[in-house]
């Protein structure tokens, strides 16, 4: 008869180590890349967003202010497929110094209460876009719009 051997505590405690320090090292790496994809996700509502805006200007000669507040029909005020699930919360309004019929500035707030609040960008910040092209973030990080 053959007798099978299993694994000894001292084998299992090493495979689990092991785990754990891979875990450990790859984690850093995913969180990081949720982040930057998230930040895509907000950035590319600014810029959707925008074109919008811009179509309405071209037709009335004004912008549109919105917020969760003060929706308007056909600019969403989150930055994904639905509120909750989104990473950004979205609102316009007019350039510091500006009126509306000039220009208008969008911005994208990183997990407000109306929106996924566990999402956090301490890089980037606050992420804005305002009609004449001007983009911006308020966060440390001189990265967000590259």
């Amino acid at each position: 008869m053959s007798s099978t051997r299993g694994f000894t505590l001292v084998e299992m405690m090493i495979v689990l180590l092991i785990v754990a320090l891979l875990a450990s090292v790859a984690y850093p790496g995913y969180a990081s890349y949720l982040t930057k994809t998230r930040r895509m996700e907000g950035k590319v509502a600014l810029i959707l967003a925008m074109q919008q805006q811009e179509q309405h200007h071209a037709l009335h000669h004004t912008y549109l202010a919105f917020s969760k507040a003060e929706p308007v029909t056909g600019l969403p005020w989150w930055s994904g497929n639905a509120a909750l699930l989104s990473a950004y919360e979205l609102d316009a309004e007019p350039c510091a110094g500006s009126e509306l019929r000039d220009c208008v500035r969008l911005r994208a707030r990183p997990g407000t209460a109306n929106v996924d609040a566990r999402f956090l960008d301490p890089e980037c910040g606050t992420l804005s876009l305002d009609s004449r092209g001007e983009q911006g973030a308020s966060g440390p990080s001189t990265r967000c719009w590259p």
